[in-house]
């Protein structure tokens, strides 16, 4: 009798050590567990080491309050008849509260966010253009982020913060978008070649107008120069034989430049045949002719 009484003490200690040992419990950092009592809701169990009454209270659920992250993708339509997908990244999280309501009230939150996100979306893309989308970026992640923060709240949720990562049209209007976008830029870029080559051209005819100035200037003082050497070739030549005009001194000057030409002419290696007429009558008409050059050109620049 002994024996068994021993063995029967032995089983309830271990009985009633695992009660207590059993009774106890630990919840993780970033983590609230939900208790139950006969399946009604008791209380929020805080992260570290916890108690429950054995067999009465029970551990209904973890709820993390970390922040989530819910991907989605949205198709609709704009007002220009734009099919576009919007790809929505929901940041949320549990209110430390409202764990209650998060819990209880909400069999699929994630769902629920997704209703309420393309509720938000079909309410303001469909009246904005596709640039006004495009430019109105920003402001459809607040939109969706203001609405979807006040409807959640009634379910113990936070909405951290709305991304609206992107924006992309139908492939047929992305192609039609980059080939308006390459023609405008081409047109830019013609017109930037156009008025580079306007400018080349003006700056070529200014160019060649200055060019043709002082090539002109040029001639005028060579003419001058060489009326200036004749006048002085005259002057000496009066000096050194008396009764000698101006006019003979001239015919001999420029008889004898008519020779030294005649012989560079001659002298010249790419210099065949010259044909001239050498008659003394012709020699004084060509001499008649130039000084006659030559004074006009004298009054002329006079």
């Amino acid at each position: 009798m002994d024996v068994l009484l021993y063995i029967l003490l032995a089983i309830a200690a271990i009985f009633v050590l695992s009660l207590v040992l059993g009774s106890f419990f630990t919840v993780n950092t970033a983590q609230v567990a939900v208790i139950a009592r006969f399946g009604k809701f008791l209380r929020v169990a805080d992260p570290g080491l916890n108690w429950k009454v054995p067999f009465i209270d029970a551990v209904a659920g973890i709820v993390s309050l970390r922040v989530n992250q819910i991907t989605l993708t949205m198709e609709t339509k704009t007002r220009d008849n734009v099919f576009v997908t919007i790809p929505i990244s929901v940041q949320n999280r549990v209110r430390t509260e409202r764990v209650y309501d998060a819990y209880y009230k909400l069999s699929d939150p994630m769902a629920q966010i997704k209703s309420y996100v393309e509720q938000v979306i079909l309410g303001h893309v469909p009246g904005m253009t596709l640039d006004e989308v495009f430019a109105s970026q920003s402001s459809i992640a607040a939109a969706v982020k203001q609405e979807l923060d006040a409807d959640m709240a009634t379910f113990g949720y936070e909405i951290v913060n709305v991304l609206v990562t992107d924006i992309v049209p139908d492939a047929k209007v992305k192609s039609a978008m980059n080939d308006i976008n390459a023609a405008q830029r081409e047109q830019v870029a013609a017109n930037a070649r156009g008025e580079a080559e306007k400018i080349l051209v003006v700056k070529k005819a200014e160019a060649e107008a200055e060019s043709k100035a002082l090539q002109g200037q040029g001639i005028a003082n060579q003419r001058k120069a060489i009326i200036e050497g004749l006048q002085a070739s005259v002057e000496q030549f009066q000096k050194a034989v008396e009764g000698a005009t101006a006019h003979e001194v001239m015919q001999l000057v420029l008889v004898t430049q008519y020779f030294d030409t005649l012989k560079s002419i001659g002298e010249s290696d790419k210099t065949n045949t010259l044909f001239l007429a050498h008659s003394p009558s012709a020699v004084k008409q060509v001499s008649d002719q130039i000084l006659e050059a030559m004074l006009v050109a004298q009054r002329a620049n006079e």
